[in-house]
């Protein structure tokens, strides 16, 4: 980068408009977040925190991130970046099908297969997206999806019984019985 170009970001002259969309958008998730979050009861259980505590700390957070995001795209945008601004690599946008696909499929299932069902294939989804980003030849391997499937079930399944089981939070289940 060369000293005037530094210069003149250092100033904030020509602001960045792609890193100043992003700052928009996380600072709107914020605030939208917060404004969800003025819906939710503040009663605080026998824990002395609400149930309004988590979403109004995320959006807190989201949108401190998101004026600071802001303020520095205004200011002479990402310090940090390579001069170029172009990736290293190219996005894999397979990952990124397989990836959304998971977290899709699982919001759409968890009240048809259940909390463990559909975590687990969220899970596999998730991991086989990642594994095709990374370029591992084992990602098509049959024994993969199987371990990918157990890991899968091995973590949702504690997940769900804490929930259920220990903290009394209902989840929905594969079975009325509570342990599915």
């Amino acid at each position: 980068m060369t000293t005037t170009n530094t210069k003149e970001r250092a100033l904030g002259q020509g602001g960045n408009w792609p890193q100043t969309l992003v700052g928009l958008g996380v600072l709107a998730t914020g605030l939208g977040l917060g404004w969800g979050a003025m819906g939710i009861s503040s009663d605080a259980g026998y824990s002395g925190i609400g149930p309004n505590f988590f979403p109004w700390m995320c959006a807190v957070v989201l949108t401190v991130c998101g004026a600071w995001i802001l303020w520095e795209a205004r200011t002479g945008g990402f310090r940090e970046m390579d001069e170029e601004g172009a990736p290293a690599h190219p996005p894999y946008w397979t990952g990124f099908v397989w990836v959304s696909a998971g977290l899709l499929l699982n919001a759409s299932l968890i009240t048809t297969v259940g909390f463990i069902l559909s975590c687990a294939l969220c899970y596999l989804l998730a991991v086989q997206g990642l594994r095709r980003a990374g370029g591992q030849p084992i990602a098509n391997a049959p024994r993969t999806w199987i371990v990918d499937v157990l890991v899968g079930l091995i973590i949702s399944a504690p997940v769900y019984w804490t929930f259920t089981k220990f903290l009394a939070i209902s989840l929905p289940g594969l079975t009325n019985s509570g342990w599915l």
